[in-house]
């Protein structure tokens, strides 16, 4: 395994090693309400040499109308998928969208489970791309395709591990990564239920950015999130937020901070509140 550690790269970085041919570059750009969206402007301008992965296709599993609105992918046809657009063992990957890292987040987070940590989001994404000078391209790049081998880490839980956890337990935190008037229960637009899983705390994904779209330095995202986190350590913290995305963002949030370990919920709120029998506060 090669490459960087580091889950942040900027842009200058990113511009000197495009010709770099172990770096991979991925636009994950998304949105909810146009899941058409990102796949559009890939086509209309992207970073040069970067392929296309897509939020709901490949970044997340089947649906069956109980698992939540983005289940974790099958871990062996994420695999298959990063192969065919070269990754391998030895790839830098770079993820990048237009939506302040959250849906790049998620590919972060994913790659890390499949046992990749040569991973990094760009900071700032496409826009930091474009202020820094930097050309974007029209054309499909082409790839060799290679043999990416998945060795699944334990950085995921599952509905009936949270069910499990004591709403109690000092042992263990839950974060919720929505909006604060989501997890309070209103305006609730996405899911059908509003709410948030009792015991939970609230820590919205954008206040892990400062002003300019980028993250917060890590000195000051370890003091705010020891502040979120009180006595619990960071590796014994579960994430969710509606659809399993955007906790992502949290966990990479941590990671800069110098805090891993935390686990995600995937099916998060919106598996949650499909199942009546499960306790909402």
């Amino acid at each position: 395994m090669s490459g960087m550690f580091s889950p942040l790269v900027d842009a200058a970085t990113l511009r000197a090693n495009l010709v770099n041919p172990n770096w991979r570059v991925i636009d994950v750009r998304h949105q909810l309400a146009d899941t058409a969206y990102g796949e559009r402007q890939y086509g209309e301008g992207h970073i040069p040499g970067a392929c296309f992965l897509h939020c709901d296709r490949d970044l997340s599993g089947a649906l069956n109308g109980t698992n939540g609105r983005h289940p974790l992918p099958d871990p062996q046809r994420l695999a298959a998928r990063l192969g065919e657009l070269g990754i391998d063992g030895q790839s830098q990957v770079v993820v990048y969208d237009d939506a302040q890292g959250m849906i790049a987040g998620r590919l972060w987070w994913l790659l890390r489970w499949l046992g990749h940590p040569a991973v990094a989001v760009l900071d700032g994404g496409f826009q930091a791309w474009q202020a820094a000078g930097g050309g974007v391209d029209q054309t499909l790049p082409t790839v060799s395709p290679a043999v990416f081998v998945p060795v699944l880490r334990p950085l995921a839980v599952d509905v009936d591990f949270v069910q499990k956890m004591p709403s109690t337990a000092t042992a263990l935190r839950l974060v919720d990564a929505r909006a604060a008037d989501r997890f309070r229960g209103e305006n609730e637009t996405i899911d059908p239920l509003g709410g948030h899983i009792p015991g939970a705390v609230n820590r919205f994904f954008r206040d892990n950015l400062a002003a300019d779209g980028r993250f917060k330095s890590a000195t000051e995202l370890r003091t705010e999130w020891l502040t979120v986190l009180g006595a619990v350590p960071a590796a014994q913290t579960i994430h969710y937020c509606g659809s399993g995305v955007s906790a992502c963002h949290n966990l990479l949030a941590l990671e800069i901070a110098g805090l891993s370990g935390g686990r995600l919920y995937g099916g998060s709120w919106s598996e949650w509140c499909a199942d009546a029998t499960r306790p909402v506060a």
